[in-house]
């Protein structure tokens, strides 16, 4: 039952590590856009929440109503000023300008909250678990990998029961094309980064909920992403979901074997698909 307990954990974990990567999938997929700042911004989301939380003193659940719609503004602006600038053939400017927001939110939030970690109070929801059987499965975990289902259904369904998922769609099949009929690739792109911007901020309450953070973990947390993305199938939102898996249920498993292997073994599980698999598990179809 240890295995099966260990297995149950790893698979929640990987809940979180999808929400990561979920925002990378998608910009991923509408302009292939790799975005080397994603980690901090998931980051900057968990200081943004935590900053309403103690000045005024609403709960993170509460809080993240307030933070939803600034880090989509976030987003939005950030594509529409400088991101669609760069987008182009070649992918390094977007490459250098992606790490060099990323330089410059990791030093904003270092001067304004210091080098101290913070962590979100989580109060009974921290320690409230379902026992299932003799196996005893915390409420966070369960409700962080029910968020990331919830998120990757609710985006499936913008992407094909919507208007703003069909221009999704065309925009990033062919650009020039969806302009002629009317769309505006710009506009479209700005959109895709803010509704990216809502899930980074998703992820970013459960992070501050279930780990301690400061300015300097966001890199780590981009690997993790790039990694449940590449091991899924770069833009696929469900693979998305089964690389983060992938990932966590390794994690645990190498942490069970020797706590010193945790994140090595998910490092080491993401090899070897990639050696099964090079193009990850459900890639998107190539013409």
């Amino acid at each position: 039952m240890i295995w099966v307990d260990t297995i149950i954990q790893g698979i929640l974990l990987g809940g979180l590590y999808a929400l990561f990567a979920s925002g990378l999938s998608l910009v991923f997929g509408i302009m292939r856009l790799v975005n080397l700042a994603h980690g901090d911004l998931i980051v900057l989301g968990a200081y943004l929440i935590l900053l309403v939380v103690t000045v005024l003193g609403l709960s993170p659940m509460v809080a993240l109503v307030i933070a939803l719609p600034a880090m989509f503004a976030l987003g939005f602006g950030l594509q529409k000023i400088v991101l669609n600038r760069v987008l182009g053939e070649d992918i390094l400017p977007p490459l250098l300008v992606t790490f060099g927001l990323s330089v410059v939110i990791q030093n904003a939030l270092l001067e304004s909250f210091s080098a101290d970690s913070r962590r979100l109070p989580t109060g009974t929801l921290g320690t409230a678990s379902i026992q299932m059987g003799t196996i005893s499965v915390g409420v966070l975990p369960l409700l962080t990998f029910a968020s990331a289902v919830l998120v990757i259904i609710v985006l499936n369904q913008i992407f094909y029961r919507t208007s703003l998922g069909r221009a999704f769609r065309a925009t990033s099949d062919d650009a020039t094309t969806a302009s002629l009929m009317g769309i505006k690739p710009g506009n479209i792109f700005a959109a895709a980064t803010g509704l990216a911007m809502t899930i980074v901020t998703i992820a970013a309450l459960y992070l501050g909920m279930r780990a301690n953070f400061d300015p300097a973990i966001g890199p780590a947390r981009l690997i993790y992403a790039f990694e449940a993305v590449i091991i899924g199938g770069l833009g696929s939102l469900w693979g998305t979901l089964a690389g983060g898996v992938i990932i966590g249920v390794a994690q645990t498993v190498g942490a069970a074997i020797n706590p010193e292997w945790q994140i090595l073994a998910g490092h080491l599980a993401f090899l070897a698909v990639l050696l099964i698999r090079p193009r990850g598990l459900f890639p998107r179809a190539v013409d």
